[in-house]
This record gives C-alpha cells, sequence and structure tokens, in this order.
C-alpha cells in the first residue's frame, strides 16, 4: 500500500513541484514548435521543407501532446487565409466576435475539421502515408490517452494537471490568443486587407506566431519578423535545423529596395514591381498620413464652438480608426459613417479617394503592365500637384521603390 501511495504521489520520478512546472513548459514549447514549423510555416503555407525524420517527429508528437491532424489543421488554415474576415472565415472575430473566437476557439475548430468540402479543397499536399490513414488521423484520439498514462506514470496523480495544461495549450494560445487576440489588438506593420496584428514584438512564448500581421502580409514567408527589433523563436529553430540539413527554407518576405532619392526622377518598370511587392508596407504608411490628417482636423474642430462643428468633431473621432483600416473589414454601417464625415471634409476625402485610387494599382487583374505603369505615373503626378505636403512627399518616396 505504500509503494502505491507512493507511486501516486509522485510517480517513477518523484519530482518536486518546480520541476514538474519546468517540464511541463519544455514539452508544452516542444508541442508550440511542433504547430508553429511543421503545421504552421511548413505545411500549410510551403515556406520551407523538412527532412522526412524531423517531419515524422513532429506528426508522431503533435498526435501525442494534441490530436490534431494534419491534413484538418491546415485547410482549416488555408481557409481562414482565402476566406480572412469574410462570411467563411473558421475563424474570424469580425464574424464570430472576439469573446467567441478567445473562448470557443478549439469548438470552431473542431465544427470547421467536420465540413468534407474544407479538407478536399485546402487540405491537398499534406501527409497520407499509412501512419497518417491507420494511426494519426483514424485514431487521432489515442495519443492524447496515451499521454495521459505517460503523465499519470511519470508524476503519479499531478500528472493529470500536467496533461490539462498540454491539452489546453493550442487550444489557449493558437485558437485564443493568435486567432482571436491577434486580429483585435496590438500593433501593425503592414496594412494587409484584414484585422491582424502583431500581439507582441517578441514571438517567444507562441514561437514568433505573436507576429501575425506580419504574417498574414507575406503568408508564405519561413520567417515571421520583419523590423529589427523584432524577434522570431521559431525563425531560430529553423536556422538551427537548416544549419544541421534538417531544413531548407524555400520562402521569404522580400526585402525593401529603395533606389537613392537622386535617382528616383521617373516612375518605370521597376518601380511599379517594387510597388506592388511592397503594397501593404505601402497603404501602412499612408495610414500614417491620414491618421495625421485627422488629429489636425480634430484639433481644429475641438476649439470650434458652434454646435454643428461639435457634432461633426464626434463623428470624425469615431470614424478615425475606420479611415485608416481596409474598406473590407469594415461593417456596412461603419462604411455609411465615414462616407458621411468624407462629404463634409474635402481634405479628408482627397486623401481616403488617392488611397482608393492607389491601391487599385495592384488591385485590377486584367490591366496590362503599360496600363498599370500608365496609371502609377499619372497617380503620383495627381499627388505631387495635390498641395498636401505630406502627400507630395509620400508620392516623391514612392518613386523611390524598386524590384
Amino acid at each position: 500500500m505504500d509503494q502505491i501511495l507512493n507511486f501516486l504521489s509522485g510517480g517513477f520520478l518523484h519530482l518536486t513541484w518546480w520541476q514538474v512546472a519546468l517540464v511541463t513548459l519544455v514539452i508544452t514549447h516542444i508541442t508550440i514548435i511542433g504547430v508553429t514549423v511543421f503545421l504552421h510555416r511548413s505545411q500549410a503555407h510551403r515556406g520551407l521543407d523538412l527532412h522526412p525524420a524531423v517531419m515524422h517527429f513532429f506528426r508522431f508528437w503533435l498526435w501525442l501532446t494534441t490530436g490534431m491532424v494534419t491534413k484538418e489543421w491546415v485547410a482549416i488554415h488555408r481557409k481562414h487565409h482565402a476566406k480572412v474576415e469574410r462570411e467563411g472565415d473558421p475563424h474570424s472575430p469580425v464574424v464570430f466576435g472576439l469573446g467567441k473566437v478567445f473562448f470557443r476557439g478549439a469548438e470552431l475548430y473542431r465544427l470547421e475539421a467536420n465540413n468534407p468540402e474544407t479538407l478536399k479543397r485546402f487540405g491537398h499536399g499534406t501527409p497520407d502515408d499509412w501512419m497518417e490513414r491507420n494511426v494519426y488521423t483514424k485514431h487521432s484520439l489515442l495519443g492524447v490517452l496515451i499521454m495521459l498514462g505517460i503523465d499519470l506514470a511519470l508524476f503519479g496523480v499531478l500528472g493529470l494537471t500536467v496533461w490539462a495544461v498540454q491539452m489546453a495549450w493550442i487550444p489557449f494560445w493558437a485558437a485564443g490568443v493568435v486567432n482571436g487576440v491577434g486580429h483585435a489588438f496590438g500593433y501593425r506593420n503592414f496594412a494587409s486587407p484584414d484585422t491582424s496584428t502583431n500581439v507582441s514584438p517578441w514571438g517567444i512564448i507562441i514561437g514568433g506566431e505573436e507576429l501575425h500581421n506580419n504574417h498574414h502580409a507575406y503568408g508564405t514567408s519561413a520567417k515571421f519578423s520583419t523590423k529589427w527589433y523584432e524577434f522570431d523563436l521559431g525563425w531560430a529553430y529553423i536556422k538551427v535545423l537548416s544549419a544541421l540539413g534538417l531544413a531548407t527554407v524555400k520562402k521569404r518576405a522580400p526585402k525593401l529596395k529603395l533606389e537613392p532619392a537622386n535617382q528616383a526622377a521617373d516612375v518605370n518598370a521597376s518601380t511599379l514591381q517594387g510597388v506592388i511587392t511592397h503594397r501593404y508596407e505601402i497603404l501602412a504608411r499612408y495610414g500614417d498620413i491620414v491618421r495625421h490628417a485627422v488629429s489636425e482636423e480634430l484639433a481644429k474642430l475641438k476649439h470650434t464652438q458652434e454646435t454643428e462643428s461639435n457634432s461633426n468633431w464626434l463623428s470624425l473621432k469615431r470614424c478615425r480608426i475606420w479611415l485608416s483600416r481596409s474598406e473590407e473589414v469594415l461593417e456596412p454601417e461603419q462604411l455609411a459613417e465615414v462616407d458621411s464625415v468624407l462629404a463634409q471634409n474635402q481634405s479628408l476625402s482627397t486623401l481616403v479617394q488617392m488611397r482608393r485610387d492607389l491601391a487599385r494599382v495592384w488591385e485590377s487583374s486584367s490591366a496590362s503592365s503599360e496600363q498599370l505603369l500608365a496609371d502609377l505615373q499619372a497617380w503620383c503626378q495627381r499627388a505631387q500637384q495635390s498641395g498636401n505636403e505630406s502627400l507630395e512627399q509620400f508620392a516623391y518616396r514612392l518613386r523611390r521603390y524598386a524590384a
């Protein structure tokens, strides 16, 4: 009896509570790396190739610690990018609300995993060997039950807590924080046509997934950090695997290239390609101009005592965030209020219209390269003749972009 009680109290290892906590953090961290490096960057977006041994280790580990099926995860994530912030997005806070995605993200995942059309359309190219068909997919719950037995054997009754943490780790951090908070709070380096944000510039806890806006701007890039002050731990592991010959990086976000100021007189084919390649960075810079103009207009209206001006100030204040966002993610009532504000302010209306015209340069799918180049040249000319100093400087910088 004493031996049984002794085993239940500490399992085979008999670790202290802080040692158990440390082991749990290591175990869950390996799971995070499996999700971000294998499932996300390698399988879903093909940003890198992994050695078969590394790939199978992650498949086995994720089977044990999460029960997730590779094809299901990949298909759901690809659909998220294809339908982002629109009807059909499996886990968008814009569609479902932040609360539901944060607290019930795992449930949304399970519902979409049962959609055969999603798996057929978006799940192509994932592992389909004997182990995948007969073990990992067919018996997806078996792995987590084996993990429960392992935890109980190693840690005793405390192993049940370790197992519960393991089971909640990915649903909380991936389904909740990344899919929820990563589309609601944080900063944006790129004005991608969605609400994605960088939750933190230091991607450590979730292996780099914190840099969610960077990822949405360049979805196939194996590296998520883009600024000098950002850190992507997942990329650090990829570099180690690459040095060992266990990974091959296929795609990275393009580096911004600007021609010297004295060589940027004309808009040419290289300029056009540079503008198209870095369109989300360009729109983010343009958003800064809009925000600055809105702040100046609010300051003017705030010192005006007329009732009508106060009303205009309140309307503009409500719209200040919407004015710098992509129109694709705004609700109809938000768009209506934006249009009402712009109708009362010619300078802001001009800025917003110029942004729409610039976006057409890369949104057009039928225009020839010659037509797109002519459109970009005409846009820069209009901007430089607008009388708006910020817009003139923006157009001058735009001429410096290169492929």
